[in-house]
């Protein structure tokens, strides 16, 4: 009440347990998107994946069993980011040849836009493990359904088999595998009428294909709405990227803490965390203070009165980029 002489309590947006670990997540797998980039399948492995995360080798399995899980996870989300433009292009109301017109642009578009992510689609996905196949040919098993539709579309189609479609996207891949692996510089969007033609072909025959061959390529793709890359893939909303700071659950409580309470002391600290050692946030603060990120105002050990722990500006900024994420995880929820 106004007068009271009574503070009101702080108010604190906390970010929860799942969001660090998913922003952790996020590291992790853009860490094996690198080392992929740099060492190939091969030679990415749990150490260099971790370290371009920044983020401990015990973090990582309690997230993935091994290398090849998150290797996985990763081909499975981009994967995953492909087929939610081609939904979000709304193309099933379409005819058949359309809706395979459009699928092969959006995907084609995604790629340019993304060279790292389609070469995880299409070169590193051969050399993975069972579960990356297994994935994989899920995925070239569905395109080449769409494909197989086209039988039903000419007298000409009705001669072709199932085999046929399968054999036309496994020819798309191969000569998309040859452009990557070149690392030639053209668009892959420059591949979209020769592409179209081969496809068209066997079931509608030549003139057909030659029309696609030239007829204008569709416009750019829109991607408002659609579910984007994991957020370390972009370099987006890390709160703590540029500091060289390990996002961890109790990191996040201590400064939130802080924000919300301005002088609090190691004690208080410490409970808000969940911290019991009073060496292990004695360690955090030290740490945090080293990266410039809070500054102890109070007494300390030098005149025993207890410490008071603030936060820089670089602090402020990173607590304010906490308190967004957690406004945004409980607008989603």
């Amino acid at each position: 009440m106004p007068g009271s002489g009574v503070r009101a309590a702080p108010v604190r947006r906390v970010m929860p347990r799942e969001q660090v670990a998913e922003i952790q997540r996020s590291r992790l797998l853009a860490g094996a998107l690198g080392a992929l980039e740099e060492f190939g399948y091969a030679g990415t492995t749990v150490g260099r994946i971790t370290a371009r995360a920044r983020i401990s080798r015990r973090t990582f399995y309690e997230m993935f069993e091994n290398r090849d899980a998150c290797l996985a996870t990763l081909f499975e989300d981009v994967v995953a980011l492909v087929e939610g433009e081609v939904a979000a292009a709304g193309l099933g109301g379409l005819a058949w040849r359309e809706r395979v017109r459009g699928g092969l642009w959006v995907i084609l578009s995604f790629f340019d836009r993304e060279p790292a992510l389609a070469r995880v689609c299409v070169i590193e996905a051969l050399r993975g493990g069972p579960r990356v196949l297994e994935r994989r040919d899920q995925v070239i098993g569905r395109l080449a359904g769409v494909l197989d539709e086209g039988r039903g579309k000419s007298a000409r189609g009705a001669q072709c088999s199932r085999l046929t479609a399968e054999g036309l996207v496994g020819a798309a891949f191969g000569i998309v595998y040859g452009r990557l692996l070149r690392g030639e510089r053209g668009p892959l969007t420059e591949l979209f009428g020769e592409l179209m033609g081969m496809i068209v072909l066997p079931y509608l025959g030549a003139s057909r294909a030659r029309r696609e061959q030239l007829r204008a390529a569709p416009g750019p793709v829109a991607v408002v709405g659609v579910r984007r890359a994991p957020v370390e893939l972009r370099g987006e909303r890390d709160p703590l990227a540029g500091t060289g700071m390990r996002l961890t659950y109790r990191t996040a409580r201590v400064l939130e803490c802080i924000a919300g309470e301005p002088g609090a002391s190691n004690r208080v600290l410490a409970e808000h965390a969940g911290i019991s050692d009073p060496g292990q946030i004695s360690k955090l603060l030290r740490r945090l203070e080293r990266l410039g990120l809070t500054v102890n105002t109070g007494g300390g050990r030098f005149s025993g009165e207890p410490n008071a722990w603030g936060l820089t500006p670089l602090g402020r900024e990173v607590a304010g980029r906490l308190s967004l994420l957690a406004l945004d995880r409980k607008a989603a929820a």
